[in-house]
């Protein structure tokens, strides 16, 4: 074990990176409910436009989950954890599924083609090239912008932040003459939750942020007594393992191939002019958006755990991107949306991850969950939703690295950590924070400093921006 993730040379044991390896999955273990149910109920009134089942999702989820995230670990030897990409499935399911009319199958077909694309340019080393594109204004300012995204979901997924018509975002209220205690009290769980954790590492307790989850889900269970009708209320969604494998072998696995490469039915609606080009742009958008998603999670995590070379370069950079290529593959024949790198694996390193045995771990629990759906259903959001505030409280560090002072720096790394939450999106941040640097380059007389790839990327940003979204 030594020998294979370098434990000594990293500063970490084997019961760090397990309780790294945990307090990742905790943080993301979401995404096997949230991804079933999307794909299963998108408008949740019990339709089923796409045609497959919840168990059926689940278990696909869960497997590309497992085969990402312990590829991430051997291939790479990095703390990183690989699931089905939010966001990326939303696009999948009501943009091009429901929006545009292409069929579950046809819509898995642009999926295996942006893994396999993926490979071939890691294998290359072209993904690589892009990321050295990224001038430094922008990469200083990745980590502290998945930072501000990361603390967004977590303030979201406890409920303190509100959606609100006139604002766009507000403060959900703690008002108890016009709110509920039951509406109150998981809010409340997620800011004890968050300053025991706080409190935690500053005392340096080995395991604090899982620690902090587990003792946030005592809390809201506990909390649950006060609570009328609390424990009736709990929706677990119990899954039978051998029906799910059974509907998993029916309606998903291998679908891509057995019903995707027909695209008839939609050429004979919408003509084949227009099959091409939702072709050529979905695929353009689902590459772009996964691909910089990716590269800027890999480099925050890897920044964080002090995994940079001497040219601030992560370590074992292609290996990385390669379990993710080879994730998203292995999604597309599963049956479901892009696999990438989750932002919550930043809460595995401040416990401590810092090799490829936290994912590893990680991967495990996954295995785990895929047979035992309702218990992965008993960690609360707001439990977990404490350890992102906390993981982007330590993220936002980078910022002190960013020359206010230089426009020409502090404008792309500003719209850089600021586009990010804004819109929901890691790949839109990076695209601002370039363009921008570009275009104030060539205005100051500094174009000869800009990279050719750097064009090349902007453009193609811009392709992204004008015909996708």
């Amino acid at each position: 074990m030594e020998r294979l993730f370098k434990l000594k040379e990293r500063g970490t044991t084997v019961k760090t990176e397990c309780i790294a390896g945990m307090t990742t999955f905790f943080a993301m273990v979401y995404i096997l409910m949230v991804n079933a149910n999307m794909f299963a109920d998108p408008f949740g009134d019990g339709s089923n436009p796409l045609g497959v089942s919840y168990g059926a999702i689940y278990i696909a989820t869960a497997i590309s989950a497992v085969a990402g995230t312990i590829l991430a670990g051997l291939l790479a030897n990095l703390p990183l954890a690989q699931a089905s990409g939010m966001g990326l499935n939303a696009f999948f399911v009501y943009t091009v599924c429901i929006g545009f009319g292409l069929s579950y199958a046809n819509a898995l077909v642009l999926i295996l083609i942006e893994g396999v694309s993926f490979i071939l340019l890691t294998v290359t080393g072209l993904r690589k090239k892009i990321f050295e594109a990224l001038p430094d204004a922008v990469r200083v300012a990745i980590p502290a912008g998945i930072g501000l995204f990361i603390a967004l979901l977590g303030l979201q997924n406890a409920g303190i932040v509100v959606s609100n018509s006139s604002t766009c975002v507000d403060l959900a209220s703690f008002n108890l003459l016009n709110q509920s205690w039951g509406d109150i009290m998981p809010m409340v769980v997620t800011l004890c939750t968050f300053l025991a954790i706080v409190i935690m590492s500053r005392k340096k307790v080995r395991g604090a942020v899982l620690i902090g989850i587990l003792g946030g889900m005592a809390l809201y269970y506990l909390l649950g007594l006060t609570v009328d009708g609390f424990y009736a209320q709990l929706n677990i969604h119990v899954v039978s393992p051998i029906q799910a494998f059974k509907e998993f072998g029916l309606q998903s696995f291998l679908k891509v191939f057995t019903d995707g490469f027909d695209f008839s039915a939609y050429a004979a609606e919408y003509g084949s002019a227009n099959l091409v080009l939702t072709l050529v742009t979905t695929a353009l958008a689902f590459c772009m958006v996964d691909m910089f998603d990716t590269l800027g999670t890999l480099y925050a995590a890897c920044e964080r755990a002090n995994l940079l070379d001497e040219n601030g370069e992560p370590l074992n950079m292609n290996r990385g991107m390669l379990s993710d290529a080879m994730a998203t593959t292995v999604g597309a024949l599963c049956g479901t949306s892009t696999v990438t790198t989750f932002s919550e694996v930043n809460a595995g390193v401040a416990a401590g991850g810092r090799t490829g045995l936290t994912s590893i771990f990680c991967g495990i629990f996954f295995f785990i969950a895929m047979f035992l759906s309702p218990i992965a259903q008993l960690i609360p959001g707001c439990a977990t939703a404490a350890a992102l505030m906390y993981v982007g409280l330590l993220m936002m560090a980078s910022v002190k690295k960013i020359e206010w002072d230089n426009f020409k720096i502090s404008v792309p790394a500003f719209l850089t950590l600021a586009v990010m939450p804004f819109t929901y999106n890691i790949s839109y941040g990076i695209a601002f924070g370039l363009l921008s640097y570009i275009i104030i380059s060539v205005f100051c007389g500094d174009i000869k400093k800009i990279k050719g790839s750097s064009w090349v990327i902007g453009l193609l940003f811009v392709a992204m921006l004008l015909l996708t979204h």
